[in-house]
């Protein structure tokens, strides 16, 4: 029994929506931090899936790219993250409105 691509395709689209509801609704900085891994994870899962159809390497390629994005985004991310807890002693974003102390 095989899957078909709309099933991967609809999980792709459940996982986007759910990182960006995510994204707008929460002020904590890690998990809006997740919440946009979750989405670059989201466009993964669509390029695999149009690669498997077409039978092409391209997705393949494309997703690769975008995990080493994800990764140096999750680093420079969590350096940021880590400055601004020792600067302001707190993670949520209503309360880090400025970069200026």
């Amino acid at each position: 029994m095989t899957i078909s691509a709309n099933w991967y395709l609809l999980l792709a689209a459940v996982l986007f929506c759910f990182g960006l509801v995510g994204v707008v609704s929460r002020r904590n900085i890690l998990v809006v931090f997740m919440c946009v891994e979750l989405m670059l994870n989201a466009a993964n899962l669509t390029f695999l899936t149009f690669a498997r159809q077409q039978g092409t390497m391209n997705g393949h390629a494309i997703a690769f790219f975008v995990i080493a994005v994800a990764a140096a985004e999750a680093a420079v991310g969590l350096a940021i993250v880590i400055a601004v807890f020792r600067t302001r002693g707190t993670l949520w974003m209503d309360e880090v409105s400025t970069l200026k102390n």
